[in-house]
């Protein structure tokens, strides 16, 4: 059975990083800054490569030299058919035994097994190793990251992890790390739809978003979205290119459901917030951040579509 790399004793590991987008770039920053060895890096933008022009992290001339020279390979990559094609192609076909592949990316969870299956075949190993939180924490090395991989290959690229990341999980084996993220987001993307909804009802009765958000950070309504992407987004409506959009959010939604439907799981909570991105999609908020869906509840967009629950009252939470 192969076993994780391990160069001569205090000699330090070897690292490429692929992929040098939104996260990527300041993950591999992150990277270059802190770890002791030689690392080496490839994007197809020369501007993404240039950006860490004041980093040690050296451009590869192909993502096969990168892998050819790398003990641990980084993929920061949009998602699953990105990362099997390079994972599978030429990172497969230039690796060498023994290395490790990292997925950062968020794809299926079938698309991990998938990869690790295929490199496995060529004797590398694999983790799926997802990232959460915001640019900000990339840049910070403050990120939370979500681990499948067996435990020989977590203890290996735990010490990595943690240049880009204060919080790190290791959710089992290969696959677990997908399963954790795709949870983590829809999260996210529910409670974004709810935070909005919530924000222009407190507005429209009287309560401006600020003493709204204020008073429910300090009770048992608070949230990362709230303290986050509602205060520093949805509350400005401030919502810029080039950030996570509502196409972003489609695509992690949708390996939500591939997931539900390959466990036999109703999401129907889920099913209505997806709406909302759909339909985002669809306007001049398609390529901005995507907590503008809060716009589409300031324009009534399903207000025909939603009637008043006649379920009778509650005690209210506390």
């Amino acid at each position: 059975m192969t076993t994780p790399t391990s160069p001569t004793p205090n000699t330090p590991l070897a690292i490429g990083f692929i992929g040098l987008g939104v996260m990527g770039g300041p993950m591999c920053r992150n990277v270059a800054t802190k770890h002791p060895g030689p690392v080496t890096a490839f994007d197809l933008s020369a501007d993404a490569l240039a950006a860490l022009s004041d980093t040690k992290a050296a451009p590869a001339g192909s993502i096969e030299d990168l892998a050819a020279a790398a003990d641990v390979i980084f993929l920061s990559l949009p998602g699953g058919p990105q990362v099997e094609a390079v994972a599978l192609g030429p990172v497969a076909a230039a690796a060498r035994a023994g290395a490790i592949v990292v997925d950062l990316s968020t794809t299926t969870v079938a698309a991990a097994r998938t990869v690790a299956a295929g490199l496995a075949e060529r004797g590398v190993l694999f983790a799926d190793a997802p990232v959460a939180r915001t640019r900000e924490a990339a840049q910070k090395g403050a990120l939370s990251i979500m681990v499948g991989a067996s435990p020989a290959v977590f203890e290996t690229i735990s010490p990595l992890l943690a240049y880009m990341a204060t919080d790190i999980t290791h959710g089992g084996d290969v696959g677990a790390g997908q399963v954790l993220k795709l949870v983590n987001n829809m999260l996210v993307f529910q409670n974004t739809v709810a935070v909005a909804e919530m924000m222009v009802l407190a507005e429209r009765a009287g309560v401006s978003g600020a003493v709204m958000l204020e008073a429910v950070s300090k009770g048992s309504g608070d949230s990362f979205v709230l303290r986050n992407h509602a205060a520093k987004a949805m509350l400005p409506r401030d919502f810029p290119a080039r950030s996570f959009p509502p196409e972003y959010v489609l695509k992690d939604i949708s390996y939500v459901f591939d997931l539900a439907a390959g466990t036999g799981t109703a999401l129907p909570s889920a099913a209505a917030a997806r709406r909302y991105y759909e339909a985002a999609a669809a306007t001049d908020l398609s390529g901005r951040y995507f907590p503008g869906v809060i716009r589409l509840v300031e324009n009534d967009t399903f207000a025909d579509t939603a009637p008043p629950s006649e379920a009778p009252n509650s005690e209210a939470a506390e």
